[in-house]
């Protein structure tokens, strides 16, 4: 049961895009269009018709698997491409976002609270395994039990990549601003906090634009942690 769940897992910013027409920027520069599918093991994004690469092969879809995530830049849906069904569902998810129900607050109160007494019991496993192995009779046993340590570890980790972050969480549906390194430079962009996950941080309505000189656009924006912060509250 934990295996099923483990690989049914996909991160909430990732889905929240999904089905979504979206621009891929890669760290290269490299930009692809499509549809975003999510799955647990990476994101596909479909083309709306085929595409013949250098070679001259028909190409259909782009797939980005979980371990080159940190090749990803920013996934992209600008709001001039979107169709009207789609943005009426944006429109919805952001007046969630600015006025949560009760049940949504409660929802996200006990699966924060479920998540850190996750973080919890792992740490205290791995404090007790490392004590352990530091003993006698008992770290030889757990030497040999690697393998079923590492499993439960894994089965204690996080749902869904989310990782409680208190600093984040009281704006969660308010202007902040995101910073992002572009060309060596810190460039600052208001927006809204939609979600942040313990890899990715969700933002709507930026005005961004790919690179500098580059006519600015209103777009809803997913990053990696590791290329932009939440840095100031808005206003």
């Amino acid at each position: 049961v934990a295996a099923f769940v483990r690989g049914r897992r996909k991160d909430k910013c990732l889905k929240d895009f999904s089905g979504s027409l979206l621009t891929l920027q890669d760290t290269a520069g490299k930009l692809i269009w499509g549809r975003l599918r999510v799955e647990s093991t990476g994101i596909e994004l479909v083309y709306g018709s085929p595409h013949k690469d250098n070679e001259g092969h028909d190409e259909t879809s782009y797939i980005l698997y979980k371990q080159e995530y940190p090749t990803l830049n920013a996934l992209i849906r600008y709001h001039d491409e979107l169709d009207d069904e789609a943005r009426k569902r944006r429109e919805i998810e952001l007046e969630k976002t600015y006025h949560p129900s009760t049940l949504r607050r409660l929802r996200r109160k006990i699966r924060n609270f479920v998540n850190t007494f996750r973080n919890s019991v792992i740490e205290i496993v791995n404090l007790f395994v490392g004590q352990v192995k530091k003993t006698g009779p008992g770290g030889r046993i757990l030497a040999g039990q690697d393998k079923h340590v590492s499993q439960l570890q894994q089965e204690l980790g996080p749902a869904s990549g989310t990782a409680y972050e208190p600093l984040l969480e009281p704006h969660i549906g308010k202007k902040v601003v995101l910073e992002l390194i572009e060309d060596k430079k810190i460039i600052e962009y208001p927006c809204i906090l939609k979600e942040y996950t313990a890899e990715f941080i969700e933002v709507m309505d930026i005005n961004y634009r790919i690179k500098e000189g580059e006519p600015v656009r209103k777009a809803d924006l997913i990053v990696p942690r590791k290329c932009g912060i939440i840095r100031h509250l808005g206003e």
